[in-house]
């Protein structure tokens, strides 16, 4: 039987976006149904970096260009963002299976539950992405057309020795910054009639308060079961993996309902 962290290479290595979907999807069946097993598959390596199609060619977050949302581009350049963003968010979710399913850190009784939350979170991010892209095509445009930058495979690179650093920068700081900003969007796009485009954000926004949550269930996992802190823990890992500081607007609603605590962003 085929290992659960191979199936998540799969995923991994898809580099057309169609593809990389299909494959999100078929984890989430195969698991679902019994068909893949959790063992040490010594055959199969994860990938550093995971399957990209040849465009949006990659540029530093510096260039990319800031369009009105009153113009069909305007709007075309923030989906396309979104895109992107779901599209590694798809990587990021089945590398958390691919390469922590055996972690010694999650112990054999926790280990089932840990691979499904992210299977889930993958197979979340893939339907994401797919609802992007469609409306992409409808307003004339499709993924690839615009640059885009790196900054989430770059966060992945980083703390790809370390679990609890993983479950830190990106579900509980990257994803949480998409609680912040995510109705905002919602609102311009509803101000110049998009409700089409402002309900898909709203299914993502939903969606995301779960994996943010997630992330905290597992990080808060680690800190009892190896006696640690978790604010200082947190701001430890956050001080080795952020560039910068966290940075207001925070939606202080949405990542209570995450159970991320306040006093882990704030002051």
């Amino acid at each position: 039987m085929q290992s659960v962290s191979r199936a998540a290479c799969e995923v991994l290595t898809a580099k057309l976006p169609a593809d990389k979907v299909q494959a999100a999807h078929a984890l989430r069946t195969l698991w679902n149904t019994g068909k893949l097993e959790i063992f040490v598959d010594t055959q199969c390596v994860v990938p550093t970096n995971p399957g990209r199609p040849d465009t949006p060619h990659l540029v530093e977050p510096s260039e990319l260009k800031r369009r009105r949302l009153g113009s069909v581009h305007g709007r075309s350049a923030l989906l396309h963002a979104i895109a992107h963003i779901e599209f590694n968010a798809i990587d990021l979710a089945a590398d958390m299976v691919a390469r922590y399913s055996n972690d010694t850190r999650i112990s054999d009784q926790q280990r089932h539950e840990f691979i499904s939350d992210w299977i889930g979170v993958c197979d979340d991010e893939a339907r994401h992405f797919g609802m992007v892209n469609t409306r992409l095509q409808e307003l004339g445009s499709f993924y690839g057309e615009n640059s885009a930058h790196n900054g989430l495979w770059e966060a992945a690179l980083s703390t790809m020795d370390d679990l609890a650093a993983r479950l830190v920068i990106a579900p509980m700081v990257l994803e949480a910054r998409g609680l912040d900003v995510t109705p905002n969007m919602i609102k311009k796009l509803e101000n110049v009639g998009d409700n089409k485009s402002a309900d898909i954000l709203k299914i993502i926004y939903e969606d995301e308060i779960g994996h943010v949550a997630a992330g905290v269930k597992w990080f808060f996992y680690l800190c009892e079961h190896e006696n640690r802190e978790k604010k200082a823990y947190f701001k430890e890992l956050l001080a080795l993996h952020f560039r910068g500081s966290l940075k207001p607007p925070f939606n202080e609603k949405a990542r209570k309902m995450a159970g991320l605590p306040d006093d882990f962003y704030l002051g």
